[in-house]
């Protein structure tokens, strides 16, 4: 496996930084996840531009345009001869010493390009649909710490998996400090009633998603209503469908939700359109490469 390091495209076992870096002592950088499908890299543009944003605002500067960032994921696909990948891009602090302040961070920012295969839940849970729960751990109020910033502190999700983990399932629905429905640990969640679409709004704690985002537009364009609408779990419960979207994830049905069925406990027929239009946007949106 060839990992792409500051410039350089290395093999695994050599893709180091240093134990000073900021990344790796306090989170203090930021990331992404994006796909490719058969030689192509699903919204690499979108991608790109939530990075270079999620890094603006904890004034971190990428030493590399947009354009010669987009360049390094294709060759990291390249060299590891990929046509189907998940890609993790990242950008820490870079080096610095064992205090907080940012600024004694005197070398250039670290840039790890990762390219794998990944296969977040098995595909028996895309058929007969997932079973989730509400774990205790809030999520992050943007006050503190944004969920819009996808950065390396990712403790508060991690935390709600372990809930999760503990108690026997894959995914958990984490609720705002308010109570209402924020989102899952690494997914955004929507639901379906009375045939329209159903999901929280970015500002109530939740990543604007990449893939949330095309949901929306697949709905809008096959006419669905959608909704950007807070929720509670009163909500979440009594609705018809459920399901959960992210980069990793695509889109997978929710079929309970602590202990009570979602609809008749079965991927429901909004869900299975949508999956079925996803699978057709990722062969015709984002950037072409070739091996």
């Amino acid at each position: 496996m060839k990992i792409y390091l500051n410039g350089k495209l290395v093999e695994k076992n050599e893709a180091k930084i240093s134990v000073f870096d900021h990344g790796f002592l306090y989170g203090d950088g930021v990331f992404e996840g994006i796909r490719a499908y058969n030689c192509l890299v699903f919204k690499l543009q979108e991608h790109i531009e939530r990075l270079y944003q999620s890094a603006y605002s904890i004034m971190l500067e990428i030493p590399l345009t947009k354009k010669e960032f987009s360049q390094a994921i294709v060759e990291t696909l390249k060299a590891n001869k990929l046509k189907d990948a998940y890609i993790r891009p990242i950008v820490s602090r870079g080096e610095g010493d064992l205090g907080l302040d940012p600024k004694k961070c005197t070398g250039k920012p670290s840039i790890v390009i990762i390219a794998d295969k990944i296969s977040l839940y098995p595909e028996k849970l895309y058929q007969d649909g997932m079973e989730i729960i509400t774990v205790p751990t809030v999520r992050n109020v943007p006050e503190a710490l944004n969920p819009q910033i996808k950065s390396l502190n990712y403790l508060n999700n991690i935390l709600a998996k372990i809930e999760a983990s503990n108690c026997g399932y894959q995914e958990a629905l984490m609720l705002d400090h308010l109570g209402y429905v924020a989102e899952c640990t690494g997914d955004n969640i929507f639901l379906v009633e009375g045939g329209e679409l159903y999901t929280p709004p970015q500002c109530m704690g939740t990543l604007r998603g990449i893939t949330r985002d095309t949901v929306l537009e697949i709905a809008r364009k096959l006419k669905i209503p959608t909704h950007e609408h807070v929720l509670t779990r009163h909500e979440v419960y009594n609705s018809q469908e459920c399901f959960l979207t992210g980069t990793a994830a695509e889109i997978i049905p929710v079929v309970r939700i602590d202990a009570r069925k979602i609809g008749d406990a079965k991927p429901g027929k909004i869900t299975q359109l949508l999956r079925s239009e996803f699978k057709k946007v990722t062969k015709t949106e984002g950037v072409k490469y070739t091996l």
